[in-house]
């Protein structure tokens, strides 16, 4: 008899194939006291070595199925086994303990896992989880223990594991894995972010799969909606195969429209643009359709690496991503580090809230030997393409001002000594913080463009962390409080003669869609897979009747109003 479990849709599409049980191997740490203290450090050593060399090989193919992004994922465990702070204690432990290595490795990771999960931030709990990877494969080859291989692979499966690991993940052969799902993890794991990657559909977070199903049982994994069936009916079998099929043309239709512009129902044209984080995804912009490149987080230049990044280097990123968009626009935020994103080689103090801390233009306008680095990298990168530059986190009109003038301060730097630039170019700011949203009037006289950053607008604006689940509830992106604040943003700009556009994932919901479209938003940027959907979804609406519905939605109380108001007039 079949069985439904429910989970968290991490990559979009229907799988239907037998459980491959991906089982970590049992790794029993025993503690032995040990004499030849040499022998056993060597021992630990070349352990590290072994796996160092394993993880060279895992990144290679990562960088081959997947792109350079996801491949610095394998370079950040590898710094990882670099790390003295981690491999210096093991060997003190061994010493001083006179302790074998397998417990001095268990002991020492164990306390910085535990360390790393106890911080209420994203960023960090998945520290937690290179660390717990990349020590298990020491361990592993401490023990004598083999290390299941996904790469092995050879007959069309789903796989079935507690977590996915990276190093899992980015082994998988897409011509045989037809998808996954996890007992935990959420939408933005490493784990869902290289199944969007590699198209595999996916459901995670389903807390008891792997103590649910066995190996070679049937499963159906939907990733559209969230749901395991296990032992599936011929019946079920058949229904998701045609729901297989329908997503598949569906698919299709939306690849059809990837050269139009977009276009609503009544004639109006609305920009929909990609968040991109390296060179490599701008492949993934115009393969979806992209019109521009509405936000490049440029700290991806800046992580899982040991020293900053030279201006030559951030130069040659910043051209080819504005060559390979061929003068469409490309709005590049400036470095946004802090926050979830830490650079350990800065040494910032530690805070006790960072997201309300020392990050982002707060950074940069004190640490200006980086932040003009970076600023005379995309001066001359200017001439490459369509360069807009934004400032992120601004709270203050002097803060943008101050950061304007240091950029124009290079500018002039780079003319006298005879380096081209643009002649002109867009300076624009994220409004991710309430104050900004309600000064928009004062701020749109400054700048050239808004971009509205939802993510942390939302969980400032509410005063409710996102990442917790505790508080999870209060992420409202439909709340009447934050399309009153967006809204706000949208007319002052248009006042000014300013355009306004979004960069956070509610630029690509399917409810948020139409809302925005009333209120007037300019540029939709989203993840690439998104846009031909959004797309597909703008060619139906009206603008003029999304625009009459405005008041109103402004004028409800809560979110639930909202969402019932929008499904009511748009969702069909």
């Amino acid at each position: 008899m079949s069985s439904i479990i429910q989970g968290i849709a991490a990559s979009s599409g229907i799988a239907i194939a037998k459980a491959y049980r991906l089982e970590a191997p049992e790794l029993h740490v025993e503690k032995r006291e040990v004499i030849a203290i040499e022998e056993e450090i060597k021992r630990f050593v070349q352990a590290v070595e072994i796996s160092k060399q394993e993880l060279e090989k895992i990144k290679e193919h990562a960088l081959k199925e997947l792109g350079e992004d996801k491949a610095e994922i394998f370079a950040a465990h590898l710094l990882v086994l670099s790390d003295p702070e981690l491999i210096n204690p093991i060997k003190d432990k061994v010493t001083t303990e006179k302790v074998n290595a397998e417990f001095a490795l268990d002991e020492t990771a164990k306390m910085f896992i535990s360390m790393f999960e106890s911080m209420d931030n994203e960023y960090m709990k998945e520290r937690a989880a290179d660390i717990r990877d990349v020590t298990k494969r020491v361990l592993a080859h401490l023990l004598g223990v083999t290390i299941s291989n996904p790469s092995l692979i050879s007959e069309e499966v789903i796989v079935i594991a507690e977590d996915l690991t990276p190093s899992d993940t980015a082994q998988l052969n897409r011509q045989f894995v037809k998808g996954f799902t996890t007992d935990i993890g959420g939408r933005t794991s490493h784990s869902a972010i290289m199944a969007r990657s590699l198209e595999i559909p996916a459901v995670v977070g389903t807390k008891n799969i792997t103590s649910t199903v066995q190996n070679d049982t049937m499963l159906i994994v939907d990733g559209l909606d969230g749901v395991v069936i296990i032992d599936p009916t011929p019946e079920q079998v058949e229904e998701y195969k045609e729901k297989q099929q329908k997503y598949e043309q569906q698919k299709q239709e939306w690849a059809k429209l990837v050269s139009e512009k977009t276009v609503t129902a009544d004639g109006h044209h609305v920009e929909l643009a990609a968040n991109i984080g390296t060179p490599e995804d701008v492949a993934g912009v115009l393969k979806n359709g992209g019109e521009a490149v509405g936000l490049y987080r440029t700290e991806f230049l800046y992580m899982g690496r040991t020293e900053l990044p030279s201006e030559e280097e951030q130069y040659t990123a910043y051209k080819e991503v504005l060559e390979r968009m061929e003068g469409k626009p490309v709005v590049v935020r400036t470095l946004d580090i802090g926050g979830d994103k830490e650079l350990p080689y800065l040494h910032l103090p530690k805070e006790m809230n960072p997201f309300l801390g020392y990050r982002a233009i707060r950074l940069c306008l004190e640490e200006q030997d980086i932040f003009r680095t970076q600023l005379r990298a995309l001066l001359r990168a200017s001439v490459h393409g369509n360069l807009k530059i934004m400032f992120p986190m601004i709270a203050t009109v002097e803060e943008f001002r101050q950061a304007k003038a240091i950029l124009l301060e290079e500018k002039e730097k780079l003319v006298t000594e005879n380096v081209q630039v643009a002649e002109s170019f867009e300076i624009g700011m994220m409004v991710e913080i309430p104050s900004t949203a309600v000064m928009a009037d004062v701020f749109a006289k400054e700048v050239d463009f808004f971009s509205i950053g939802t993510n942390d607008l939302i969980q400032y604006t509410m005063a409710a962390d996102r990442m917790n689940e505790r508080v999870s509830y209060l992420y409202q992106p439909y709340n009447p409080a934050i399309l009153r604040l967006i809204d706000n943003v949208i007319q002052a700009a248009h006042k000014e003669g300013k355009w306004a556009g979004m960069c956070g994932e509610m630029a690509g919901d399917s409810i948020a869609i139409p809302i925005l479209l009333g209120l007037g938003l300019d540029e939709f940027s989203m993840s690439a897979t998104s846009i031909l959907p959004a797309r597909t979804q703008l060619k139906g609406l009206s603008k003029e009747e999304a625009a009459q519905l405005r008041e109103q939605i402004l004028s409800l109380s809560t979110e639930a109003e909202v969402e019932a108001l929008v499904r009511d007039k748009f969702i069909k």
